[in-house]
């Protein structure tokens, strides 16, 4: 075969053959006929499909599932956190459920800010004064008793039954407890879980938890009361108070769900349906199509040079925005209608050229009506046509990295996820001003992008990620991948990602995930890199609309299963 000496042809022919190459590299996705669920574990999807084949609906198997991965996953699946969750209802209504953290009501604005007026970022994600009020435990009981059918007891157990009777850990599990090891022997609770005597927890170990299982008993007895009241309460507000910390039981007595409607869209004919603040992913999800949804896409411009820079010259525009203009709804007037209208979007379209902009060059949107990583996801459908998507987190790996003692779970460190300081960098980078600042009782904005997406009316995919600031441009290609270039759900989750959020201006990309062609192209188009990094890991679910076939597929950057029947 002769060596072709132009690199335009070489580019040809790899956007020709990616598809087929993808198609070839991917396993099939899992298949279901009447449910399915995707976690980041094994043990938690296997919790969830329990439920579902017991008769229970999707909302039913998304609580047990996020009770499990409290045991199974403490990475990020918490009960001392909080998440989101995008509900599609078989009678075609759609609910969002925010059970974010909450600042404390001793917070105050300048918390992180040392005498000089510098920010400290160090308070703000180590030790317990980095924590916010914990909000999943509320959240699952309430999607439960609103929108399940099943009783609590009944779908904690499972988790129960985890945290008493333990479960060997796999060598991926054992190597995310170990890489925070020196930071679990800073707290006696901490170390009392996840080391063995001051020793490393290995492969096979089997992990018990007694007392987290004594803390999910009281919340199987008393419901929310027993987190937000009674014996976890006191554990949490004693340790608070000695470890320097401003959560008190008023905090945790006080917390409440907040009961919203999505934020909604639509792309290409399909329907977007997805979480509103206090997150940002749902409206910058669906600015982001709009702005995207003005160019046409053939299945050969896939990771082109060209695609890419389309895709990261909206996303430009979408960070701007959400630096400017999102935060907690409850304490800032959020401009949601205009931040996800098409015309809004044409007039960024209108901006966008064939060259790379500079981020320094760009500022958020001007409202005409104003004049001026670690989280996991878990997507569920059930044989009744109800549909769940839910992101939860405890923001850092592992959160503040400490346990409470007596009750055996991490509390988040989620106060970071607050502008702090106006300008100043979060520890993913991003930046934001007024609408984020910290308040007492207020919610911090979050990237997390639950999102459901209809065919006609009815549930046709269902996806989220993890990733801190990456979960938006995950969510997106994910969904890009599916609705324009013809991916099934496992090819669309595998398949390498880009990111790119305004500022920092560098772009950033998988190992292998881009060739050279298209860097050198990129490059001579005024891009910077950041270089390479694992961006999110996807859960996702697609329903063929013809047949009903469920098809499940879990990220292979992380260790999760899709399990379906």
């Amino acid at each position: 075969m002769r060596i072709l000496k132009s690199s335009k042809v070489a580019l040809l022919l790899l956007l020709i053959f990616s598809a087929d190459f993808l198609q070839a590299a991917s396993p099939d996705p899992e298949r279901g006929k009447k449910g399915m669920v995707v976690s980041a574990s094994d043990l938690a999807s296997q919790v969830g499909m329990l439920i579902l084949k017991r008769g229970g609906n999707a909302v039913d198997a998304a609580v047990a599932t996020g009770f499990a991965l409290a045991v199974t996953y403490p990475a990020a699946g918490n009960i001392g956190g909080g998440g989101f969750m995008v509900i599609h209802l078989k009678n075609g209504k759609d609910v969002a459920l925010d059970y974010r953290e909450k600042a404390p009501l001793k917070a105050s604005r300048n918390m992180y800010l040392d005498s000089l007026g510098n920010f400290d970022a160090s308070r703000s994600r180590e030790g317990f004064l980095s924590a916010g009020v914990p909000g999943s435990v509320a959240g699952l009981i309430y999607a439960l008793e609103k929108y399940g059918t099943m009783k609590l007891e009944d779908v904690i157990q499972p988790a129960i039954d985890l945290a008493t009777d333990g479960f060997p850990l796999s060598f991926r599990l054992s190597e995310s407890i170990a890489s925070e090891f020196r930071e679990f022997q800073k707290y006696s609770s901490s170390a009392k879980v996840f080391t063995e005597g001051g020793e490393l927890l290995k492969e096979g170990f089997i992990f018990k938890q007694p007392d987290l299982a004594l803390t999910l008993s009281l919340i199987k007895e008393h419901g929310r009361d027993g987190f937000y009241k009674g014996t976890v309460a006191e554990l949490i507000e004693k340790q608070s108070e000695k470890m320097g910390g401003i959560i008190t039981k008023e905090d945790l007595e006080n917390y409440s769900v907040v009961e919203k409607e999505p934020v909604k869209g639509t792309y290409r004919g399909f329907g977007i349906i997805s979480m509103p603040p206090s997150s940002s992913g749902g409206i910058a999800l669906i600015e982001a199509l709009n702005i995207l949804e003005n160019f046409s896409f053939d299945k050969s411009d896939w990771n082109s040079s060209l695609y890419i820079h389309r895709l990261v010259e909206a996303l430009r525009y979408v960070y701007a925005d959400r630096s400017k203009y999102l935060g907690d709804e409850a304490f800032y007037h959020v401009p949601k209608e205009w931040l996800t209208s098409k015309e809004y979007a044409r007039i960024i379209f209108m901006k966008i050229s064939d060259k790379a902009a500079l981020s320094k060059d760009i500022l958020p949107g001007v409202n005409p009506a104003e004049e001026s990583l670690q989280t996991t996801h878990y997507s569920v459908v059930d044989q009744y046509g109800n549909a769940v998507s839910t992101t939860t987190t405890l923001n850092s790996s592992y959160g503040c990295k400490i346990v409470v003692d007596g009750a055996g779970f991490l509390l988040n460190n989620e106060m970071d996820d607050f502008s702090a300081k106006p300008g100043e960098p979060n520890q993913y980078g991003l930046t934001g001003n007024e609408a984020n600042a910290i308040q007492p009782g207020k919610r911090m904005l979050s990237c997390m992008t639950p999102t459901i997406i209809l065919k006609d009316g009815k549930p046709f995919m269902v996806t989220g990620s993890p990733g801190g600031s990456t979960i938006i441009t995950v969510v997106l290609q994910t969904i890009l991948n599916v609705l324009d270039f013809g991916m099934n759900i496992q090819q669309a989750i595998d398949a390498p990602r880009i990111h790119h959020q305004w500022l920092p201006d560098e772009l950033y990309f998988e190992k292998f995930g881009i060739s050279k062609d298209t860097y050198d192209n990129l490059k001579n188009m005024g891009y910077v890199f950041g270089g390479t990094r694992t961006l999110g890991r996807a859960e996702g679910i697609l329903i063929n609309p013809k047949d009903g076939t469920i098809y499940g597929a879990t990220d292979p950057r992380g260790y999760g299963k899709a399990a379906g029947f």
